[in-house]
């Protein structure tokens, strides 16, 4: 039988009202007493029931996590690493996802706020007014986009473009095509940030395309209007894009590199698998969720009114779908 906090109470021979403060408000213990109660609590492996502690602390011991699509791998990494680090800390995760929907990530925020203690919002695609809206919800941290006065987890999105475009340059590109991601995408209007400071710095011939979907299905159709327009290296929004480029290019039997460079974004698994291995950016995913978690307990633990938005380094992984451009 699960071992209960009157168990607990017996053996330390204090009341059961005690053994509750002293778990959860140890100041109002005094501290021999606190000592005995925590020394019988480990003998007999109690474990506090969630429900009940929440009725005591007013904390539900859960947080949440909105992601935009978990199909793809880019957010199931956030994921995986925002799970680990709320079980380190004992904190349940829900799950939600918004396919791609602004409207849909502001309800599940709302949603969510009645059953958890405050949410990681990944990528979101809503305006600044209405994350301002949904932080009032609850406790809020952003992941991969930056507002003022709400906590962030942040990824160099506009250095790791930068690093892409000087890549190219220094393989001899001079004419290459942009696949723009969401018009609405935090993360796409960092990567032109780094992208237009590139193209300014290098002198290159830019060919602006977009947006798409980042998906598999958007590189299949971003593929012909780069290669239309007389291009020597593509630059996708994201490696799963990128996939679509390299089979719409494979089908027209246009060779990759020998006819023209192709780069991804994210550095997910498909990219070293896929043949050739795509040259791409790799994106701290597992250190951002982390992150986020962290701001996200420390901002519920906190009467800080610091703001901290902490950003995580990419960077660019050099493999065979990139070469100099055929004279």
């Amino acid at each position: 039988m699960a071992v209960t906090i009157r168990d607990v109470a017996r053996r330390a021979h204090v009341s059961v009202a005690t053994v509750s403060r002293a778990l959860t408000s140890p100041e109002l213990v005094r501290p021999e007493t606190r000592s005995r109660v925590l020394a019988a609590a480990t003998e007999l492996g109690y474990q506090p029931n969630r429900a009940a502690r929440g009725l005591i602390t007013g904390k539900t011991g859960n947080i949440g996590i909105v992601v935009p699509d978990l199909d793809n791998p880019f957010f199931t990494g956030v994921l995986k690493a925002v799970q680990a680090r709320a079980m380190q800390a004992d904190y349940a995760v829900f799950v939600a996802d918004s396919d791609e929907d602004p409207v849909a990530e502001a309800k599940l925020v709302h949603a969510m706020a009645k059953q958890v203690d405050g949410v990681v919002l990944c990528a979101p695609g809503l305006e600044d007014s209405q994350v301002y809206e949904v932080a009032g919800a609850t406790s809020l941290v952003l992941l991969n986009r930056r507002l003022p006065g709400v906590p962030a987890a942040l990824m160099d999105s506009a250095g790791g473009m930068h690093a892409i475009v000087d890549h190219l340059v220094a393989l001899g590109h001079r004419r290459i095509a942009y696949l723009n991601g969401p018009r609405t995408s935090w993360s796409n209007q960092e990567r032109r940030r780094g992208l237009m400071s590139a193209v300014a710095q290098h002198g290159v011939d830019l060919v602006d395309l977009g947006p798409f979907a980042p998906r598999y299905e958007g590189g299949l159709q971003a593929a012909d209007l780069a290669v239309a327009a007389d291009t020597t290296a593509i630059i996708a929004y994201n490696d799963i894009m990128a996939l679509g480029v390299l089979a719409r290019l494979r089908d027209r039997g246009i060779s990759v590199p020998g006819d023209v460079s192709v780069t991804g974004f994210d550095d997910l698994t498909y990219a070293a698998l896929c043949s050739p291995a795509l040259t791409t950016v790799a994106m701290p995913v597992a250190q951002a969720g982390r992150t986020a978690v962290n701001l996200l307990l420390d901002w519920l633990d906190s009467d800080n009114t610091e703001v901290p938005q902490i950003v995580a380094e990419t960077q660019l992984i050099v493999r065979g779908t990139t070469t100099p451009p055929r004279k």
